[in-house]
């Protein structure tokens, strides 16, 4: 049956667009008349204008401006809050150096004293009281001193290790007070290591929980290019046990000419490191020059007493000559002491040269025979 136009309704419009492949030719939709809504459809999507994202992108771009300043001074305030960190603690171990430096300078001068020839009861008690007198200038300094407050406890540790140093000092000059020329050695040498204890003790109390307790604060901390400063005391500690001490006040006692007995020392023999090679006197040596080689001298108290400053020299007779030369502190009667030359340049190699060492004599020494060895020696690579 013919339809009048007149009489077809939309729905047969939508009818004939679904049902057919080809869509019907239409105009598209200007920006004034949108599309048509298809029923059923979801909302057509209007363009939006150009530019309608520029308020957003502002926002965002004064957001990140504003995220960037801060974090910048945060960083900035943490910066100099480091930095005045590190200031402090440069300061403080500054400080801490230079009274460091001043206990190890007492330290040097009583190693002199032990170790001075024809030094008297008298030299050694006054001695002993004025070195006690300078250490307690120390202590009075390391108490000035402010550290950083994560820096309080180690403070504490420095003042005591100084104040046992000024302790140790004290000790040696009162039980120094009480020897005669008729007191026994063994005694009294006992009576003036118990005091010199306190000389180790001050040491390690700055190593364990001075030194070492700061650098560890300073890691925990975060802090880096500071250095904690040592603090010896005596390089050679072997100068304060009680067999020393003992050998000391002999040799105040009965070192004299008058008392009898013999004074001396000798060359007991030649060793070559890293390998320990002894040296023979009779035949030729072979020596393999490396760039850590050294040779040993080993130099024995043949004599009754303690002997001081004893001078043992080394030569190599090539061309040019080599000339080195040491001082022993203090040697024990009947005591060896390996005295170490290093850093050999310029050394002559695959020829025979002879390797010259001597052990100067000491007051009062009469047999000097056994002062002096020669080794032929060869150096190679």
């Amino acid at each position: 049956m013919a339809v009048d136009e007149r009489d077809r309704t939309d729905d047969d419009d939508d009818l004939e667009f679904d049902f057919f492949d080809e869509p019907r030719t239409t105009e598209a939709p200007t920006q004034a008349e949108p599309a048509p809504k298809r029923p059923g459809g979801p909302p057509p999507v209007r363009p939006r204008s150009p530019g309608g994202n520029a308020p957003i992108m502002r926002l965002a771009l004064l957001l990140l401006a504003a995220i960037g300043i801060a974090v910048g001074l945060v960083f900035g305030i943490n910066s100099c809050r480091d930095d005045g960190a590190q200031e402090d603690y440069n300061q403080y171990f500054d400080s801490v150096g230079a009274v460091a430096s001043q206990s190890t300078n007492v330290g040097r001068q009583l190693a002199t004293l032990l170790s001075t020839p024809g030094v008297t009861l008298d030299d050694l008690e006054s001695q002993l009281g004025g070195l006690a007198e300078q250490q307690a200038q120390v202590v009075a300094r390391a108490n000035d001193l402010t550290p950083p407050s994560s820096l309080l406890d180690e403070q504490g540790s420095l003042v005591e290790s100084m104040q046992l140093r000024e302790s140790g000092l004290r000790g040696l000059q009162q039980a120094a007070s009480q020897i005669q020329a008729a007191s026994d050695p063994e005694q009294a040498g006992a009576s003036l290591g118990e005091q010199a204890a306190r000389l180790i003790a001050g040491t390690v109390v700055y190593d364990d929980l001075f030194k070492a307790r700061s650098e560890e604060v300073l890691k925990q901390e975060g802090v880096s290019g500071v250095a904690v400063p040592d603090s010896p005391f005596l390089a050679d500690t072997g100068l304060i046990t009680a067999a020393s001490l003992s050998e000391l006040v002999r040799r105040i006692t009965q070192g004299g000419e008058e008392a009898g007995g013999l004074h001396g020392n000798q060359i007991a023999g030649v060793r070559v490191q890293p390998g320990g090679e002894e040296l023979s006197p009779d035949e030729e040596n072979t020596i393999v020059a490396t760039e850590d080689m050294t040779i040993q001298v080993l130099v024995r108290n043949s004599g009754d007493f303690q002997e001081a400053d004893v001078v043992v020299k080394l030569t190599l007779q090539q061309d040019p000559p080599i000339r080195k030369s040491q001082s022993i502190d203090l040697i024990n009667s009947k005591q060896t002491k390996v005295v170490t030359f290093s850093n050999f340049t310029n050394l002559t190699f695959a020829a025979l040269t002879t390797l010259k060492v001597s052990v100067e004599p000491v007051p009062g020494e009469e047999n000097t025979s056994n002062n002096t060895a020669e080794y032929s020696v060869i150096f190679s690579l």
